[in-house]
């Protein structure tokens, strides 16, 4: 049976699922599979359509190979990936690339899906697109890296049915992107007709794309600025605390992958154990410096007997006026003052060194 759907999607023109249809023969064509969709198309299709050359193009859902042919890029579908041809599946048994294999220079490991094949390729002009940038600036390339890592790859992962870790996981995750991209799929008892299909299929391009440019501008408008400030408190640290091991940031930022990089480039030791800062509010905060980025695990955790107190029974207990709390689990406390939270941090060093001793 030969479906023929003429459908104007807004923002992002057409998304048809089509056997035959009449449109302008200028037209630029980006093809997709029908039926079920995923994270990856979704994405890869909304990433090329930030670039001037398929800002208008028609996204077509189909898998004719006849069809195919006329499209002018390919994405997740035809069993072939060629730059040159344009065309970026990943499904074919002989497919293995990766970050790293298609540029030495790029750490991941991870095979790549049809979105991490466009990023790979068009990646840098589509950031420059979003970020008013060029694609060989400094601060493009910079931000690349970062979304890949924190971003694509997870969506190459789980399209290529990947796990986080090796061991089992302790609870489930069932809201990732790629989840909710997911659930916009029609269930398998649901009557849907082809206008339906890809009226969801729009969405799930809205959704990655929208997560997708919050990303890039988080890191190009707030992590990135953060940089210098977080570099400044590192050169100023021995000024909060002759042990090096205090940080005080003069407002809060992003600044825990940036200590990690400064104190790699710098090879500094001792590294440092606490981050001082105050809240939205204005209150000061006390923050334990994770061993590693996402992890729960601390450096330097604050005092087993403050966590969990607050308020007054905490200044008692402590000797510290104006303490406001320490959380459960160890990472983070509150106090009215500066003096507060720095001499939390003074007191846990000074037991770490007694128990040392």
């Amino acid at each position: 049976m030969v479906f023929t759907v003429v459908t104007r999607l807004h923002n992002m023109a057409g998304v048809q699922d089509l056997s035959v249809t009449k449109r302008p023969h200028l037209m630029k064509k980006i093809g997709a599979h029908n039926g079920m969709f995923h994270c990856d198309e979704a994405l890869a299709c909304f990433m090329l359509k930030q670039l001037p050359e398929y800002k208008e193009a028609e996204v077509i859902r189909t898998r004719e190979p006849a069809l195919l042919n006329t499209c002018d890029v390919v994405v997740d579908v035809g069993g072939i990936y060629d730059h040159a041809r344009k065309r970026y599946d990943h499904h074919q048994r002989e497919f293995c690339e990766t970050m790293n294999s298609l540029n030495a220079d790029y750490p991941w490991t991870t095979k790549l899906s049809s979105a991490g094949l466009v990023y790979f390729h068009y990646g840098h002009q589509v950031l420059a697109e979003i970020m008013g940038t060029t694609p060989s600036d400094t601060l493009t390339r910079l931000i690349f890296m970062k979304v890949y890592e924190f971003f694509v790859e997870a969506i190459d992962a789980v399209d290529n049915g990947i796990s986080q870790t090796e061991e089992k996981p302790k609870y489930a995750v069932t809201t990732s992107l790629s989840a909710r991209v997911g659930n916009l799929n029609p269930r398998w008892n649901q009557t849907v007709t082809q206008d339906d299909v890809q009226d969801r299929f729009h969405k799930a391009m809205s959704l990655t794309g929208s997560e997708f440019v919050d990303k890039v501008k988080y890191y190009s408008e707030a992590w990135w600025p953060a940089r210098k400030i977080v570099e400044d408190a590192i050169a100023k640290r021995f000024e909060v605390d002759p042990s090096g091991e205090v940080m005080l940031l003069p407002r809060s930022c992003p600044w825990k992958d940036h200590l990690f990089s400064v104190e790699d480039e710098q090879e500094i030791q001792p590294t440092i154990k606490f981050v001082l800062f105050t809240d939205q509010s204005g209150k000061w905060r006390v923050q334990c410096v994770p061993v590693e980025l996402f992890s729960f695990d601390n450096r330097l955790s604050l005092l087993e007997t403050w966590r969990g107190v607050r308020d007054e029974e905490l200044s008692k207990m402590s000797g510290i006026p104006g303490c406001i709390f320490v959380h459960a689990g160890g990472f983070i406390g509150g106090c009215h003052s500066y003096d507060g939270v720095l001499e939390m941090a003074r007191r846990t060093l000074q037991a770490r060194a007694t128990t040392a001793n």
